[in-house]
């Protein structure tokens, strides 16, 4: 369900997609209102978390949002269907739940993944 430059990923736990505007310079006059100068509208945001993964699940994901941009294939709920955008990733989590055999167990993993 989600593709980045053309590769499958692993299916994520959590997928979630957001509508967001852009604003310029926003401000309120004397009597309060609001000046509001949207520059984009409904740019996307998804948020992504997955459960545990093994290294090279964790790895192939990294790699995969390490450009500045890549292009991210997904289902959007606006369009009705799988659409592609020029994206990038935000800060990413990963928790370390053991160690064994001198191997990190991972948690799972968790970012954004946000429209140009």
């Amino acid at each position: 369900m989600l593709k980045i430059n053309g590769v499958v990923m692993p299916t994520p736990k959590e997928f979630k997609v957001g509508l967001e505007d852009i604003d310029g310079e926003t401000e309120r006059n004397a009597r309060g209102y609001l000046l509001r100068d949207r520059i984009a509208s409904d740019k996307r945001k998804l948020e992504c978390s997955w459960g545990p993964l093994d290294n090279s699940e964790l790895n192939q994901i990294l790699k995969a949002v390490e450009p500045v941009f890549f292009e991210c294939e997904y289902p959007d709920p606006k369009e009705g269907g799988m659409v592609t955008k020029t994206m990038y990733a935000g800060p990413k989590s990963s928790t370390m739940y053991s160690y064994v055999d001198g191997k990190p167990k991972w948690e799972g993993l968790s970012f954004n993944i946000i429209e140009r």
